[in-house]
């Protein structure tokens, strides 16, 4: 294209000619940018399976392995409370036996049958009741049959007496579940956090994708467009070096963003236990709320629902039951006891035989030199003292990691709105710029320096998205409300 114009309209002219250019450029700039796009869509999205957030979820929540073993750990110790529940549950203990003997003197067959049953009560009492038949036959006495009743009842004066200690083992148990739960609600939370955060890191290598591949198109529309004006002789060829120097940055840009994406899915597959080879992809949308929320209002919610400072909090309750068994256990051991015991005995045919008994005495036992019972008892009262200490410690550092997290939620708030304020202003140099390229007054060196600069820009807002939603997650879980923010209950554990 040639056209002829005088000194006086030579600048109109030059913005003309620009201007049917850019115009040609764009055009074929738009082909060749839709084939690209086109060939790293279909190799990033060709075959894949959009999953969601909450589909996410709700995969890793039945097939995580960390909470599949959790569940396998809950029904030791459910078990283990329901033994420690039926401490004061009467028990039955069957016994018996049939031996044959010889001898040289004689020979005998005998077999005996020895229920009893054992109860423990609430004031240390403990009641066992046991039944006792026995068929003997030998060849000089003849059969001798016998059938007796004992009934004992041992109660503690000092050691093991009372309800408090004697209900002691039970309530460490109670504590023990409780600890246990909140075990789980914390590995069940950490767990989903990991989840939430894998599945953000894949939302985030897809938009780093994304924004990759549209830098290279910028890239290349700009090629276009020199290479017009080359053809037109307005630009020498040796310009069009900075910008294939910068498409092939920008290529590489894109192969490592796509790297980047196959690590973030194989990450989330592993959390989720599905097959590595799954082409999943991310669907949702990335979406940032500010969250208003002052430090009172996030202390009481710790308080109330976080996992590692109500579990001190119940280990010092644990602390304070094993002192009082250590004492108890210090004491001397005085007991009353009493029973009862009926005997029936037949010796063939030659009759029956009735007796019984009863007793009522008190059984002293007292320790000297042993001094396993007074150690017992010193680390148990140093163990409630430092647990006291980690309780203040907790509550201590709890403030702080609160104070901390709120402060930093709100910096990296402020941080996402100047980043917003950076891709605007950086669109917008770009564009008076590309303006001024047209009008042949800027070069393409400045063209991909404001290129760079808002590629820059675009990173920082997507790291300061990602790093919100991260904060916001991490102080979810730092409340310990994680699982009610997903509306997760633990019933089945």
């Amino acid at each position: 294209m040639f056209i002829k114009c005088s000194a006086l309209v030579s600048g109109a002219c030059y913005a003309v000619l620009i201007s049917d250019l850019t115009v040609a450029a764009v055009s074929q700039v738009q082909g060749s940018a839709s084939r690209f796009t086109e060939s790293q869509g279909s190799s990033l999205s060709q075959h894949s399976m959009d999953m969601s957030l909450n589909e996410a979820v709700s995969l890793g929540l039945r097939r995580n392995y960390n909470i599949r073993s959790l569940k396998l750990q809950r029904a030791r110790e459910k078990f283990d409370l329901y033994v420690t529940e039926g401490m004061f549950n009467p028990k039955l203990k069957l016994s018996g036996e049939h031996r044959l003997a010889r001898g040289s003197a004689d020979r005998s067959r005998t077999t005996r049958i020895a229920p009893a049953v054992n109860l423990l009560g609430e004031y240390g009492t403990n009641v066992e009741l046991g039944w006792n038949q026995r068929f003997s036959t030998t060849k000089k006495t003849g059969e001798l049959n016998s059938e007796g009743l004992g009934l004992t009842v041992i109660q503690p004066l000092l050691r093991g007496a009372g309800k408090e200690v004697t209900s002691a083992p039970l309530r460490l148990a109670h504590l023990t579940e409780q600890v246990n739960k909140l075990n789980v609600k914390s590995s069940v939370s950490e767990t989903l956090y990991q989840i939430v955060s894998a599945y953000r890191a894949l939302m985030k290598s897809q938009n780093q994708v994304v924004l990759a591949t549209n830098a290279h198109k910028r890239a290349v529309s700009l090629l276009a467009v020199n290479e017009l004006l080359i053809a037109s002789g307005r630009v020498a060829k040796f310009d069009t070096v900075q910008i294939e120097a910068d498409i092939a940055t920008q290529e590489l840009a894109v192969e490592e963003a796509k790297n980047q994406q196959q690590a973030s899915r194989l990450l989330l597959l592993k959390l989720l236990a599905l097959d590595l080879s799954t082409p999943i992809r991310a669907s949702d949308s990335l979406k940032v709320v500010r969250l208003e929320i002052d430090q009172d209002t996030a202390l009481r919610l710790a308080q109330a629902n976080q996992p590692q400072f109500l579990s001190t909090l119940l280990q010092s309750e644990q602390a304070a039951l094993n002192l009082l068994l250590a004492q108890d256990k210090s004491r001397w051991d005085l007991s009353l006891e009493a029973g009862v015991n009926q005997l029936n005995e037949q010796h063939g045919s030659t009759g029956a035989n009735r007796a019984w008994d009863s007793y009522t005495g008190l059984k002293l036992e007292i320790p000297i030199g042993d001094r396993s019972s007074k150690q017992g008892e010193v680390h148990a009262q140093t163990l409630l003292e430092q647990q006291k200490l980690l309780e203040e410690q907790a509550l201590l550092e709890l403030k702080t990691r609160i104070t901390d997290a709120i402060r930093g939620l709100d910096t990296l708030w402020r941080q996402l709105e100047i980043s917003q304020r950076v891709i605007d202003l950086s669109k917008r140099k770009l564009a008076i710029e590309t303006e001024k390229l047209n009008a042949g007054r800027s070069t393409n060196f400045q063209i991909i320096s404001f290129e760079a600069d808002l590629r820059a820009a675009e990173d920082s807002n997507l790291n300061a998205q990602m790093s919100y939603l991260d904060a916001r997650a991490q102080l979810d879980l730092l409340l310990g409300v994680m699982l009610e923010h997903w509306e997760i209950s633990l019933e089945h554990f």
